[in-house]
């Protein structure tokens, strides 16, 4: 890539570590599930009216939006607010893979290779260190609403899949029109509207300022550069930024919130980290980009 597309691809990855800190000290102002559903009216809303519909059936559109925006950050929100620490859900967060691969394999009929089932397996090894060392200090409800989201993201992504869209961002954008009111009436069923009275009282600039960081910098920034970097090079030269996103989590929550991790955590995340690397084919492809390096800079023998 050129350096300036390289440059980018880091600042998203940087972006999205940084967002699980935001999402945290969002909910210190909002319920999680009124949260989530901020976050997608803001993004629908007037966005809808100047991104173009996406070439998809509506059936895809809905479905996008209940697994990606009512079920995995709805779920993430929760698990967060119930004490998944940010540093942990950016762990956690990017195990889609995990679902991902075996779902479309069911649903898609698409075979996974070797690699991949071994990748698959190392991370759900690096996940069970992560619980195994923070078992003491985590709640085990908060670590598999985690997962669950990870797993609605997954079912998302074989959706999208299916669907065969060439407007990901349209997608994103209508998709989060679908999920305002069911995560308002969830919001009304489980928090009540005492809460929306209370966070709506105490609400600060804190709050104000994590609700634009998710809808501005995470989605509109985010999402709009990863795509256009993805729509330009190839999976496999983007792809590996998003490994930056658990190191650069855990990092930021320890800075800012004061997170220490534990060694379980930290030697989990290195495996989680080798484990998606490889289901990707990231390791192939450093080794295929090694074996090139060597051949252009090996002596020329006549």
């Amino acid at each position: 890539m050129p350096r300036r597309h390289t440059v980018l691809a880091l600042v998203v990855a940087v972006c999205w570590a940084v967002n699980f800190v935001v999402i945290d000290i969002g909910l210190e102002s909002f319920p999680p599930l009124l949260f989530a559903a901020l976050r997608f009216g803001l993004i629908a809303f007037p966005a809808v009216f100047f991104v173009p519909r996406p070439d998809v059936r509506w059936l895809a559109v809905v479905a996008v939006g209940l697994f990606i925006c009512v079920g995995q950050f709805g779920l993430l929100f929760v698990a967060m607010s119930t004490g998944l620490p940010a540093g942990l859900a950016s762990v956690i967060a990017p195990l889609q893979p995990v679902f991902t691969i075996p779902l479309a394999a069911v649903a898609l009929g698409e075979r996974p290779s070797f690699r991949q089932v071994a990748g698959v397996s190392l991370a759900v090894a690096g996940i069970a260190v992560i619980a195994a060392g923070r078992a003491r200090g985590v709640p085990f409800q908060a670590v598999a609403l985690g997962i669950a989201s990870a797993a609605s993201w997954g079912c998302g992504n074989v959706v999208t899949r299916a669907a065969g869209t060439k407007r990901p961002f349209s997608l994103l954008v209508w998709s989060s029109v679908v999920a305002p009111v069911p995560l308002l009436g969830l919001s009304l069923i489980f928090e009540g509207s005492a809460r929306w009275q209370s966070a709506a009282a105490s609400i600060d600039v804190s709050g104000i300022a994590a609700l634009g960081y998710v809808v501005v910098v995470s989605t509109f920034f985010g999402y709009g550069v990863w795509y256009r970097l993805m729509s330009r090079h190839a999976a496999s030269t983007v792809a590996p930024y998003t490994l930056l996103v658990p190191v650069v989590g855990i990092a930021t929550a320890w800075l800012v919130r004061g997170e220490h991790p534990t060694w379980g955590e930290l030697v989990g995340s290195l495996v989680v980290l080798v484990g998606l690397a490889l289901a990707l084919g990231l390791v192939d492809a450093f080794a295929v980009r090694r074996r090139a390096a060597a051949r252009a800079t090996a002596p020329i023998s006549y």
